[in-house]
């Protein structure tokens, strides 16, 4: 569904996108990270061909979006970081325009305006005017705008950008359900957590350079790099730091937010040794977990920590 190949953009001696190549099948949803000033935005308005290239090209269901924008645009749904409401408009108005630049016939706004209300959970602010909405709700109707053609991809730089928490659950959700939907999804963000519950893909960049990109899970693997164990002791937390030094199976110890942090060296599955060897020698454990990789450790780990 998306395709991009060797994308370079420059403005004067900053290069905002360094040769970057990416590919996101048909239903997926790819979380698109990095640092504020790495290129994200400047790649998602190329693919919205609102921005040429300075080299490379990206291609939208095998259409070229530097050759043939104004074939682009009808198969794709961008929602900027920042977005234009009109605030002396009714939600309907509001919607009512868009549909007709998208050339959808009269006869069927109403039917489609009322299906993008209902699922962005609007449909009971129809009459409302645009200013009377919460930040979260605009943001919602920016989303239901940008729906309203039934696009093939979607393109959603920061969607959940300053958002209180509880907004921000509810765009998840929605994200959630169009993904559900089969939607295809490139989702920009630097917010990490947002994305970890429902993207299956990532792509990481910094500096406008691909660090690491493919399926949530093989990267996970990746960059696990051994098991950490975090355990809960009651007492005698120096003395079992000392004692899980000198096991075998077991590498760097350090404390973490009053829990030890074990580096797991031994076999697979086997973990519960180090517990048993803890209870056998008198130490009180009141918890015992394996630490999960999340999409934070990933970018931490292959990232440098530089700024564009």
């Amino acid at each position: 569904m998306l395709e991009i190949q060797n994308l370079t953009k420059v403005y004067g001696k900053l290069t905002a996108v360094d040769d970057l190549s990416l590919r996101l099948d048909g239903g997926g949803i790819m979380g698109f990270i990095g640092p504020n000033g790495a290129g994200k935005t400047t790649t998602i308005r190329v693919v919205a061909t609102l921005l040429k290239p300075t080299s490379g090209t990206a291609f939208v269901d095998g259409i070229d979006v530097v050759l043939h924008p104004e074939e682009i645009r009808p198969l794709i749904g961008y929602m900027p970081d920042f977005f234009g409401l009109y605030d002396n408009v009714k939600v309907w108005e509001y919607l009512d325009f868009f549909a007709a630049a998208y050339r959808i016939p009269k006869s069927k706004r109403r039917s489609t305006i009322d299906d993008v209300l209902e699922l962005t959970d609007l449909a009971g602010k129809w009459d409302s005017f645009v200013s009377e909405l919460s930040r979260g709700m605009q943001q919602r109707l920016c989303l239901a705008k940008t729906l309203l053609h039934d696009p093939k991809l979607l393109l959603l730089d920061e969607p959940a950008s300053g958002l209180d928490p509880r907004a921000r659950i509810e765009i998840k959700e929605l994200l959630k359900e169009l993904g559900n939907m089969g939607k295809t999804i490139l989702i920009s963000s630097h917010i990490l957590p947002e994305l970890a519950d429902f993207c299956n893909k990532v792509a990481i960049i910094e500096q406008g350079k691909l660090v690491v990109s493919g399926d949530v899970e093989e990267i996970m693997e990746q960059c696990r790099g051994g098991v950490v164990l975090k355990i809960g002791l009651i007492d005698r937390h120096e003395e079992a730091i000392l004692f899980l030094q000198g096991l075998e199976t077991v590498g760097e110890v350090k404390t973490e937010n009053g829990l030890v942090a074990a580096s797991y060296t031994g076999k697979p599955g086997e973990q519960h040794s180090v517990l048993e060897a803890l209870a056998t020698n008198g130490f009180k454990v009141k918890s015992f977990v394996e630490a999960e990789v999340d999409l934070e450790d990933i970018f931490l780990k292959v990232t440098r920590g530089a700024v564009a």
